[in-house]
């Protein structure tokens, strides 16, 4: 592509005010993208307070003052999630799930499915027993060492 080719259609994005543009000739291809003072953007909203009232008719509270969340220590094995992605507890949404609480489990038997990146990665046991509790809901997007299983 010529040069001036390119010249003219960065004015022409400067001029237009669009923010991205891109021209196939060809096997050439050209991308302009406009950054910078021009561009529209967001103002991000300051935060807000919001006063809650007490479920037992008491003083109100504020969202903010809430007492922190209590931490339940769970016995047994606890099955992480070994990556970031979508969890599914099925192989597919009208099939039964792999496991349900009070199932016994083998090491190396399929849990759950993680969709990362568009492709479906079987979770196995990596320990044999009961799955207690299950921690995640359907669906859920879950992080690198999300608890996800709780086998005793």
């Amino acid at each position: 592509m010529d040069l001036r080719k390119i010249k003219t259609l960065i004015d022409l994005v400067q001029q237009s005010g669009i923010a991205e543009l891109e021209i196939t000739e060809g096997e050439e291809k050209v991308r302009i993208s406009r950054t910078g003072n021009g561009g529209h953007f967001m103002q991000p909203m300051a935060p807000t307070s919001v006063v809650l009232p007490n479920e037992y008719g008491g003083a109100p509270q504020s969202a903010g003052a809430a007492a922190p969340a209590a931490v339940v220590e769970v016995a047994g094995h606890v099955l992480k999630s070994p990556m970031v992605g979508t969890f599914y507890r099925s192989p597919s949404p009208g099939s039964p799930s792999f496991v349900e609480v009070g199932q016994t489990v083998t090491k190396g038997q399929t849990l759950c499915i993680i969709e990362a990146m568009k492709l479906l990665n079987e979770i196995e046991s990596d320990a044999a027993g009961v799955v207690k509790k299950i921690l995640s809901d359907n669906g859920q997007a879950v992080e690198y060492g999300q608890p996800l299983f709780v086998i005793e």
